[in-house]
């Protein structure tokens, strides 16, 4: 059975929506959600669930018939517990996580307006205090794969993980947060001791020169071996250095809730992966994972189980 272990944040989540929260279009044509202050706002719904990039992915793996674990830090306190809690009943070990002294577990409340977008008011917590002592004496020999995810600009402890990964022979997947693609010039070196690097068209451009997606997969082999540029409903490009793979979209579907898709598809992407599939039906897996996960409301409820049946989907294949 293939090992991943995912790194980075845990949250806790209490999604609210109603018909009160709508977005609309600011004078700059930019989607907004605004208030009134000393307003009251109805809610007519509200959903707790846990979220956070690496335990998305963990449950990803884990209901792909992966040996899931999770390491990161949280904080002594009821959000935390329920964090652990969740995991726990998706079979994922959570035996390396980190407890902060100090601090509390990331929480979030997540506004969800009609058209399934939202606002995030975020507590970070302890998952914005990693350090390069917390990661040192963590051994990442017993795990095939690591797949790190937004790591709140810590790029110190980021450095010893992937020297320590390199070291043990683990390979790495990389899904670079907010906060690690604001320090690209250290960003680019640790790229050296990635296997896969998931980031979007956006987030491509700033790491490597190109326009379309398919000139920045391509100039990203400089960087890694494997290349993966989504584009949000223009689908995604991938690249092994052999092929190159455009997708469309997996489903046109009505969107609940978008938390947690971006992890979905990158943690889709590599339980294939891992498992020996096609650069092809990895891109396939991942788009319809983070297709049923905007299908309902949370980061995890739409998580694909194993065996789940998909469908065709528009997708290309050519040399590269």
């Amino acid at each position: 059975m293939v090992k991943i272990c995912a790194l980075g944040a845990a949250s806790q989540d209490v999604f609210l929506s109603g018909h009160e929260i709508v977005s609309s279009k600011d004078d700059s044509g930019e989607l907004v959600e605004a208030f009134p202050l000393g307003a009251k706002i109805n809610i007519e719904n509200v959903v707790f669930n846990t979220g956070g990039g690496a335990t998305n992915a963990a449950v990803t793996f884990s209901r792909q018939n992966i040996e899931s674990s999770f390491i990161g830090k949280i904080g002594h306190d009821a959000a935390g517990h329920t964090v652990i809690a969740e995991l726990d009943g998706d079979h994922v070990d959570t035996s390396g996580v980190i407890y902060d002294p100090v601090l509390g577990t990331q929480y979030s409340t997540i506004l969800l307006a009609n058209t399934g977008e939202r606002s995030i008011l975020i507590y970070r917590g302890a998952a914005h205090t990693h350090t390069a002592a917390d990661y040192e004496e963590v051994d990442f020999a017993g795990f095939d794969w690591l797949y790190v995810s937004s790591f709140a600009g810590a790029m110190d402890a980021l450095d010893v993980i992937f020297t320590n990964a390199k070291k043990q022979d683990v390979k790495i997947a990389f899904n670079p947060g907010e906060g690690e693609l604001d320090n690209i010039e250290r960003l680019r070196p640790l790229l050296e001791d990635v296997e896969v690097l998931i980031v979007n068209k956006e987030e491509a451009a700033k790491i490597t020169e190109g326009t379309s997606a398919e000139e920045l997969v391509r100039h990203g082999m400089n960087y890694v071996p494997i290349m993966v540029v989504s584009d949000g409903p223009n689908g995604v490009t991938a690249t092994d250095g052999k092929t190159i793979i455009t997708a469309g979209m997996y489903e046109d579907v009505p969107v609940i809730d978008r938390t947690g898709a971006g992890d979905a598809f990158g943690s889709g992407f590599l339980s294939q992966w891992s498992q020996g599939k096609s650069l092809k039906d990895s891109i396939i897996f991942a788009s319809a994972n983070s297709t049923s996960v905007v299908g309902t409301i949370g980061a995890k409820t739409g998580i694909l189980q194993y065996g789940a049946v998909l469908h065709d989907m528009p997708v290309t294949e050519k040399t590269f």
